[in-house]
């Protein structure tokens, strides 16, 4: 996906470092807000794969790492729940003044929690979103295990969290004792979307419930059964950014441009990938699209690969191209299946191919037509699916221009 590369000023002069994620076409619906989950960071592949199913919707999305965390200035010791909010505000008057307001709100975990605490704070947001977040953001002193009396004798100790070493110092947990985040909830005039699973071991499905019940409506649960807290299986943060961005344009003032006449000034297919793995982004028209590799050839399995959109362009062509054929015969064809299958072949095991080295493609298509057609009827229609637009061009020479776009 596109991206920039971003940097803002928080209320005591510490820089935060951002990343916008962009829809491929540069022009996003609406602009959402992200906040990642306690002594986490922007680049969470989570928050990578919500953040990627909304660009391929039109959301731009900004995610920031929090004062002293991930690339941002300051020192984490020096931080609470006070500070992750005033960042919050601080990211969305910067998106105001940069960009657009963000109308989404997004929160991971204790993110979550930030992110119903700001929203009143942030009048552009209209939907909230929270990923496992707890009811009470004191919660999070569950996870500092015994150091927390170590923290309240001594003023401050380092504790071990996923695997790194953090100071926080007793003004931490004080801070914490103050929050009510259940009158936030019944003051919270936007829509709400909650998601968590049942088998969240971290921040336990209760939390989900007491917040819901807290919430006014418009409200809408979602279980994300199966999911860990970090949600480290990449189909369930693909899931929830899809889920997200189906149900935000509800409460958005967005108007999608699919009935709107197209400029054809410009009507090429765009793809782009960045700089780790084979996921492809690919526009097309007022469309969203993306490529991948199956995991054992390297990929993630995000979508189709290549030769599955040329053959699927080949299967769509001939079913078209039949469809307006027996119409304007006025045959009774009910319906059109096609079925594709691209492989490689030695050019040695074709006997009716002119080249007799090498390795050629070979795709087999078998056509299923459904409908009282009679015999004639149905082998004129195989042949004119050698007539189909794509399959003329794949059976033709093919010229490619390819040239470097001036910088």
């Amino acid at each position: 996906m596109q991206y920039k590369k971003l940097q803002f000023t928080n209320k005591t002069g510490q820089k935060l470092s951002a990343r916008l994620d962009l829809p491929l076409d540069g022009k996003p619906l609406a602009y959402a807000l992200f906040a990642h989950c306690f002594t986490c960071s922007k680049n969470l592949k989570a928050i990578a794969h919500i953040s990627r199913a909304l660009t391929r919707e039109g959301i731009a999305v900004l995610r920031f790492d929090f004062t002293g965390l991930g690339e941002s200035e300051g020192d984490f010791a020096d931080t609470n729940f006070s500070s992750n909010v005033g960042d919050l505000v601080a990211a969305a008057q910067f998106m105001k003044s940069n960009f657009e307001a963000p109308q989404i709100l997004i929160g991971h975990s204790f993110g979550g929690a930030a992110v119903l605490q700001a929203a009143s704070a942030i009048p552009s947001s209209q939907a909230v979103v929270t990923i496992a977040a707890p009811a009470d953001p004191g919660h999070v002193q569950h996870a500092l295990g015994s150091t927390k009396e170590i923290i309240e004798r001594q003023g401050e100790a380092e504790v071990r969290l996923a695997g790194r070493t953090f100071r926080i110092k007793k003004q931490f947990l004080d801070e914490l004792t103050v929050v009510n985040l259940q009158e936030t909830l019944r003051k919270l005039d936007k829509a709400l979307l909650i998601f968590h699973s049942p088998i969240d071991e971290v921040v336990g499905i209760e939390h989900a419930a007491q917040i819901f019940q807290a919430a006014r409506h418009p409200k809408s649960f979602i279980s994300l059964d199966q999911a860990d807290h970090l949600l480290t299986n990449s189909n369930d943060s693909q899931y929830v950014g899809s889920v997200i961005a189906a149900w935000a344009v509800k409460y958005l003032d967005v108007h999608r441009e699919e009935n709107k006449p197209k400029n054809i000034a410009d009507n090429r297919v765009v793809a782009s990938i960045g700089r780790s793995g084979l996921a492809t982004e690919i526009q097309v028209n007022n469309h969203s699209l993306v490529a991948d590799e199956p995991i054992p050839a390297g990929g993630t399995n995000l979508g189709p690969t290549p030769y599955d959109y040329l053959v699927a362009a080949l299967g769509a062509c001939t079913s078209m191209t039949l469809r307006m054929y027996a119409d304007r015969k006025g045959w009774p064809l009910e319906s059109t299946s096609t079925r594709l299958k691209h492989q490689k072949i030695h050019a040695s095991d074709c006997k009716d191919c002119e080249l007799k080295e090498g390795v050629l493609d070979k795709i087999e298509r078998e056509i299923e037509l459904d409908g009282p057609l009679d015999h004639e009827q149905r082998q004129r229609l195989i042949k004119i699916a050698d007539r189909c637009p794509v399959h003329r061009t794949l059976r033709s020479e093919i010229i490619i221009d390819t040239y470097l776009k001036n910088s």
